[in-house]
C-alpha cells in the first residue's frame, strides 16, 4: 500500500507513522529526514536545497519533488511506503501523481488526522524540553517530578519558541490554508479517510487500523 499521512502540528503523526511502520511493515518516507540526508551527503540536490534552508526559506517544490522521486526509486519501496510530511501543497500532490503515474502506480489511501484546535494548542503549549539532554515532558500528560527540572539529568526545562500559544495558532492557520486544497483533491479521488486523532495514542492507533483494514479489503 502507498499511503499518505496528513495532520496538523500536534496531531501525533510521528507517533502514528512509527506504529504503522511497525505493524504493517510500510517503510516511512519523511521529507524532512531525506532533505537532511541530501544536505549532509552534499549531493547536488542537497546543495541546492541548502541554499533555501540557509536563508530560512521554504525549499522549492521542484527540489522536494526531485528528492522524493529519487527516494521512491529505491527497491525497498517497491511494495509500498508511508509518506510523512509530503505532499504539503496542491502543486506537490499533482506532481506526485504525475511521478507515480509514469510508473503505473499511484497513492492508495490518504489518512487525514483530525483534532480540535484547542486540544492541539494544549498538547503543544504544554510541552517542555530539557535544555541539556533533550528529554521531552508535558505539563499535563507527562510532568517532571520536580517542577522545571529534567527527571533524567536535572537540566532546566524550556518551552520552545514554536510551542508558544500565539505561534501555535499561526502554525495551525497556515496548515489549514495549505491542507484544505489537499483534502479536497484526494477526496475527489475517493482516496481520503478522515480519522479522529483525539484521545490517547492506542485509541488513535485502533481507528487507523480500522481504516487501513477497510481499504485493504476493498482492494482485494
Amino acid at each position: 500500500m502507498r499511503l499518505i499521512l496528513l495532520g496538523p502540528p500536534g496531531a501525533g503523526k510521528g507517533t502514528q507513522a512509527r506504529m504503522i511502520q511497525e505493524t504493517y511493515g510500510l517503510p516511512q518516507i519523511s521529507t524532512g529526514d531525506i532533505l537532511r540526508e541530501e544536505v549532509a551527503e552534499k549531493t547536488s540536490l542537497g546543495n541546492y536545497a541548502s541554499s533555501f534552508m540557509e536563508r530560512g526559506a521554504l525549499v522549492a517544490d521542484e527540489v522536494i519533488i526531485q528528492i522524493v522521486r529519487k527516494r521512491l526509486q529505491r527497491p525497498e519501496y517497491a511494495r509500498g511506503y508511508l509518506l510523512d510530511g509530503f505532499p504539503r501543497t496542491l502543486a506537490q500532490a499533482e506532481a506526485l501523481d504525475r511521478v507515480l503515474g509514469a510508473t503505473g502506480s499511484g497513492i492508495d489511501l490518504v489518512l487525514n488526522l483530525q483534532v480540535d484546535e484547542e486540544e492541539l494548542v494544549e498538547r503543544l503549549a504544554g510541552r517542555r524540553v530539557c535544555e541539556r539532554c533533550g528529554e521531552v515532558f508535558h505539563l499535563r500528560f507527562h510532568p517532571p517530578r520536580s517542577e522545571g527540572r529534567c527527571d533524567r539529568c536535572g537540566g532546566p526545562l524550556l518551552q520552545r519558541e514554536d510551542d508558544r500559544e500565539d505561534v501555535i495558532r499561526r502554525r495551525l492557520k497556515v496548515y489549514r490554508e495549505e491542507t484544505a486544497p489537499l483534502v479536497e483533491y484526494y477526496g475527489r479521488q475517493g482516496k481520503l479517510e478522515e480519522v479522529s486523532a483525539a484521545g490517547d495514542i492506542e485509541s488513535v492507533k485502533e481507528r487507523i487500523g480500522r481504516a487501513l483494514k477497510g481499504r485493504i479489503r476493498a482492494q482485494r
